[in-house]
């Protein structure tokens, strides 16, 4: 299943935060079930993600703390962070 993305018509703006928040499990098989645009690392650590324009990469070590960032996938392979929460 492909990630919804909620916002793809409008205008990007990241300075009201997130509406809407969840718990996020990483997995190498199933796109987040909406596009997000922050990510929330209760620890620091990598991300393995897709992003809303398709690519996969894995980042450097993150801080803990808001990202914002807009992902489809948060892979379990090569995901270091825990306590990961996405927002939109």
């Amino acid at each position: 299943m492909s990630a919804k993305d909620h916002f793809r018509t409008q205008n990007r703006s990241r300075a009201g935060g997130p509406s809407h928040l969840v718990n996020v499990v990483p997995s190498d098989e199933e796109d987040l079930p909406f596009v997000t645009q922050w990510l929330y690392l209760a620890t620091q650590g990598a991300l393995t993600i897709t992003t809303s324009g398709g690519e996969t990469l894995t980042t450097p070590v993150l801080q803990a703390g808001w990202h914002p960032i807009e992902v489809s996938r948060l892979h379990q392979t090569g995901t270091t962070a825990t306590g990961i929460m996405a927002g939109w």
